[in-house]
């Protein structure tokens, strides 16, 4: 009646999901809840939640803000997007064939860390902004820079932006969520203001950051160019200083 296999359903009990079955003597009995469960269940995978979202959703341990604030942060796209042009979700294969580079580097980039799925209906999926990161990761390699090194990099890089990552997201939880949770309001009210919220500092954050590492990357090839550099180098590094080598920043609202 569910749609799902007995292995899923055990699984599912083990996972605290789904509520022991009655007994008859030996043989186990589902009632209603259990069917209506399993229906829930499959609602929330459909909204993109995992497993472990969804047993702290059934045990009551989220509420409808915070159930409103993680499917946000499940939609939300990697780049802007036209209106009514939703994001497509792509499999690694797909990814691989996209981008031009084998599934056996792209499983070894995910395994270092280096190349991080999103979650989409509870699979670990990619999208456009992958393979253009792709690209540009090739044309490092196209201009000579060793792909060990550049690993390296990426590797410390992820460490560094993990960090100031989680910063921000407890910035955001002390001064944004727990604000609203203390002020009280309808489930639906604080949901839409929390939502509402998540929206507009995800994009300013992330044009902040960019717009800081960019800036600093900058400085710091100048530097070492004027360090290093012949009178040619040094000229064409000042004659680039007086070129826009970055783009304007795009914070609106």
């Amino acid at each position: 009646m569910a749609s799902v296999s007995v292995d899923t359903i055990r699984f599912y009990q083990a996972k605290r999901l789904l509520p022991p079955p009655g007994r008859l003597g030996r043989v186990a009995v589902y009632g209603d809840d259990h069917l209506e469960r399993l229906q829930e269940i499959r609602r929330l995978q459909e909204r993109g939640f995992t497993l472990g979202v969804i047993g702290r959703i059934l045990r009551e341990e989220l509420d409808r803000a915070d159930e409103a604030l993680v499917e946000a942060v499940l939609g939300a796209s990697d780049e802007p997007r036209s209106e009514g042009s939703p994001e497509e979700f792509i499999t690694l294969t797909e990814l691989s064939e996209r981008a031009g580079v084998p599934v056996a580097l792209l499983e070894a980039l995910e395994k270092e860390g280096v190349l991080i799925p999103r979650r989409h209906e509870g699979e670990g999926r990619y999208t456009d902004a992958d393979r253009v990161a792709l690209r540009s990761g090739l044309h490092l390699l196209e201009h000579g820079l060793p792909l060990g090194e550049v690993l390296d990099l990426a590797r410390l890089h992820g460490q560094s932006a993990r960090a100031l990552a989680e910063r921000a997201v407890e910035l955001f939880d002390r001064n944004v969520r727990q604000t609203l949770r203390r002020e009280g309001g309808a489930d639906a009210e604080a949901a839409a203001r929390l939502v509402e919220a998540f929206d507009a500092l995800l994009p300013a954050t992330v044009s902040l950051v960019a717009h800081h590492f960019r800036r600093i990357l900058l400085a710091v090839a100048q530097e070492h160019i004027e360090a290093v550099g012949d009178r040619d180098e040094l000229a064409a590094v000042r004659s680039g200083a007086r070129r826009r080598l970055e783009p304007p920043m795009a914070i609106e609202g």
